[in-house]
């Protein structure tokens, strides 16, 4: 993908919106599952909005496309829509839009919970890369609006006979909050391994002061000659261990 610009979209690319949501319907079919249909203005809205990430050749050549949906007032965003047209599939474009998507919804909504529903193995490999997380479907947005989106969906029926807590799709879920928190323990458990094995025993009170009675125990105790050499050694070595 030497050439292929990865970029968020404007209102400058609408008219690729028909080509978008035409290629979206076919690779549905092809894969025999179902995604929520989108109208080409629906996509010239998101791409107005700045919501959406478009992929282009430099002579304008389509190559794919990406967007963004909030619900629950902000609370909850999808990266929905990814598609690539046939030719450049395969090809390590689709991981970098998602890549943009995702720092494009992060940067729009910070506090979001991110997530999406899909059959793909490859978009489930993307996603695991950028830190989202299998979940249950109740881990999700409530907001009726987006599960009327599943309507068009051939396993729709699938979805309401389980009273949408399960489905063909796999839930992956960012929690922005659950990963502040993960970075913050793995850096109270690094800087506590680095003072562990690389600390100053002189700044260290209760560590320096065991090791100056150590010393004392050493000085003023002295190992005691016995005929045993290895058995003299072997007692000291245990009251060591015993006194620290």
């Amino acid at each position: 993908m030497e050439n292929i610009i990865v970029r968020a979209a404007t209102a400058a690319d609408i008219h690729y919106a028909e080509t978008i949501t035409n290629e979206m319907a076919e690779s549905a079919k092809a894969r025999g599952t179902g995604i929520a249909k989108r109208s080409p203005d629906y996509i010239k809205q998101k791409m107005e909005e700045g919501k959406a990430v478009i992929a282009l050749l430099p002579d304008g050549i389509w190559v794919g496309f990406c967007y963004i949906e909030s619900w629950e007032h902000e609370k909850f965003v999808a990266n929905s829509g990814l598609i690539v047209s046939p030719p450049f599939r395969k090809s390590g474009v689709a991981t970098e839009i998602k890549r943009k998507v995702f720092e494009l919804s992060r940067e729009k909504y910070p506090d979001a919970k991110i997530f999406g529903l899909t059959t793909g193995l490859a978009v489930m490999k993307i996603n695991s890369d950028l830190g989202y997380e299998p979940v249950t479907y109740n881990q999700l947005t409530n907001d009726e609006q987006f599960w009327k989106g599943c309507q068009s969906c051939v396993n729709y029926e699938i979805l309401m006979s389980k009273n949408r807590q399960n489905c063909m799709c796999t839930a992956m879920l960012y929690d922005p909050v659950e990963k502040a928190k993960e970075l913050e323990l793995k850096k109270h458990h690094e800087a506590k391994a680095e003072n562990f094995w690389g600390r100053d025993l002189r700044n260290d009170n209760k560590v320096f002061d065991r090791w100056v009675r150590f010393k004392q125990f050493v000085l003023l105790k002295g190992w005691k000659k016995k005929e045993d050499d290895g058995a003299a050694k072997k007692n000291s070595f245990l009251s060591f261990l015993f006194f620290w």
